[in-house]
């Protein structure tokens, strides 16, 4: 049963496919800046430098520039159109053909390429984005996996066809078959959902708040790419070590995506992506402990490794923007063009910043003797101490109280020690005021609640929490230290029930539980930061999954649970 459920989820459609030739063709020029397909004697250090510099800058730029375009002129860029990213990557391809011919325009046309096609690649990740974003989580989020592992199959079947057609064939055959099948799925996106009927600027409040709680993330992913980024400029002069760097990292974001489907065809998942940034920091730290007494030649393989772990990364990453986007009613370009120029613009500052620690005369500085493989090492190190810092919450976090294990001092002074005798007096009555009112609460219906018990967890409303990706995990959110979190009372409990029975989502499931406890549309749309459209359609799907029509129907199915059952 879970061996068909997994070959259901891996079976090809126009969506995987197209997305997964897509990433097979990118494969072949921008991911890690190389040309498998090209005759490496083409592929000079200073053409390879030129050309990924171009690429990496150009394809930041157009990401952070699909953000502030969706931001501040949502009606003018509702539509992306295909022909408008298609012809810079099909330019970009034709130059790079014409680099191999005319010798001594190769670097300018290499590096005029490299920006072209960093332009399309970009906007052809934004066309797959929006369309995986807009479908059904377990539509979206399914051909978005099965595309990356179709892609590693796509791009070895390159390797079949004779190097010396490749080439041509990429910008004649193969572009034209993945822009029609985006073209072809992009007809069915439905329009009138919120994440694209909203005017940004008109929910200021809600965008800031998304910022806020993606930052982190972004960073500490970024971080990853800014360490790929340096080892890959260490490596940009061995065309072969490339070839190496997208076998690996095709074969790693096909194993991910098998796996990660794999486990999903057998339960539910919750992916935190945040969480992620802690698996891989002890790998790499100790990769990079290891670069200044294995030199050169390791530099070469923790490139390739580097950037097997970043493809993964942005396959996660994709999956989380879709889900922030599907949730908040937020334009997925600009989720996705937030969170991926953050990430590939570092990856961009450890290119350049591990180019100039090349060019450097380091016989002439006075470094005390260490390598330039040592000081690389401290750089990253120190970047990766200080993200692992910052994504646990920094000084904030830090400086917090309320752990169980923490030290507690009591204040000396003799009218804080009266103050604090006075309040635990005040402080018994209420609390024996409050048990009374919890203890009414378990058997009164939910309708009519103070402003303090309708507020959602605090962790629900982080985005970075993710929900199951098909919304069938009813098990409670981890809290920000991950441990598990409580249920408020007996009716939340018996919402977790009813979301486990039938199918909500993390999202889904706490509006229904607000509306249940009778607050607005408005209200919802101010506790959770997202618009009221965005809470209507969410009421419309929580209505139709449950084959319910008013509120009275839905307190009384999730009533009807028994929450022991739990």
């Amino acid at each position: 049963m879970r061996a068909s459920a997994l070959l259901s989820l891996l079976r090809p459609n126009t969506a995987s496919l197209g997305y997964g030739l897509f990433l097979a063709i990118n494969a072949a020029s921008v991911w890690g800046g190389v040309f498998p397909f090209l005759p490496l004697s083409f592929q000079t250090p200073e053409v390879m430098l030129w050309f990924f510099g171009a690429e990496s800058l150009a394809f930041t730029l157009t990401f952070l520039a699909s953000a502030a375009g969706t931001y501040f002129f949502p009606a003018e860029t509702r539509h992306f159109m295909v022909k408008a990213v298609a012809v810079p990557y099909m330019g970009g391809w034709c130059l790079l053909i014409g680099a191999m011919y005319a010798n001594g325009m190769a670097v300018p046309l290499a590096g005029a390429g490299g920006a072209l096609l960093g332009v399309g690649s970009a906007g052809f990740y934004m066309l797959w984005q929006r369309l995986f974003a807009s479908q059904d989580a377990r539509e979206g989020m399914g051909n978005l996996i099965a595309g990356t592992a179709w892609a590693a199959v796509l791009y070895f079947a390159l390797y079949l066809i004779p190097v010396a057609v490749t080439a041509y064939l990429i910008p004649c055959v193969f572009l034209p078959l993945f822009g029609l099948a985006v073209v072809l799925k992009s007809r069915t996106i439905d329009r009138d959902q919120p994440m694209f009927q909203d005017a940004p600027r008109e929910h200021p409040r809600t965008y800031r708040h998304v910022l806020s709680t993606i930052w982190r993330t972004a960073l500490s992913l970024g971080t990853l790419g800014f360490c790929t980024g340096v080892m890959r400029s260490l490596a940009v002069g061995d065309p072969a070590v490339g070839t190496v760097v997208n076998a690996l990292s095709m074969a790693a974001s096909c194993a991910a995506a098998v796996a990660l489907l794999a486990v999903w065809a057998k339960k539910s998942l919750r992916i935190n992506v945040a969480t992620s940034y802690r698996l891989f920091f002890p790998v790499v730290t100790t990769a990079f402990l290891l670069l200044p007494l294995l030199g050169p030649g390791y530099a070469g393989a923790m490139a390739a490794g580097l950037y097997a772990l970043w493809s993964v990364a942005i396959m996660l990453m994709m999956i989380q923007c879709a889900q922030v986007s599907r949730d908040g009613g937020i334009n997925p370009v600009f989720i996705y063009g937030a969170f991926g120029g953050i990430m590939y613009g570092l990856h961009d500052v450890g290119f350049i910043g591990g180019r100039l620690i090349e060019s450097l005369p380091w016989g002439d500085l006075p470094l005390g003797g260490l390598s330039p493989l040592a000081l690389i090492t401290i750089g990253a190190l120190y970047l990766l101490g200080i993200m692992y810092f910052v994504g646990q919450g920094g000084f904030r976090r830090a400086l917090a109280t309320g752990a169980p294990d923490e030290i507690e001092l009591l204040a000396l002074r003799r009218r804080e020690e009266r103050g604090a005798a006075k309040g635990s007096q005040v402080g018994g009555r209420e609390a024996a005021e409050l048990g009374k009112a919890e203890s009414e609460s378990e058997t009164d219906r939910p309708r009519e609640r103070e402003e303090e018990d309708r507020a959602p967890r605090e962790d629900s409303l982080r985005p970075e929490a993710s929900e199951s990706l098909h919304g069938e995990d009813a098990a409670p959110a981890p809290d920000a230290h991950g441990a598990e979190a409580t249920y408020r009372d007996r009716f939340s409990k018996q919402m977790a029930a009813v979301r486990e029975s039938f199918g909500l989502s993390a999202r889904e499931a706490e509006v229904a539980e607000l509306i249940a406890r009778g607050n607005t549309v408005a209200h919802i749309a101010e506790l959770l930061f997202v618009s009221e459209n965005t809470v209507r359609t969410h009421s419309k799907r929580i209505y139709v999954k449950l084959d319910i029509h008013k509120r009275q129907e839905l307190i009384e199915l999730v009533e009807s649970f028994d929450p022991e059952s739990r």
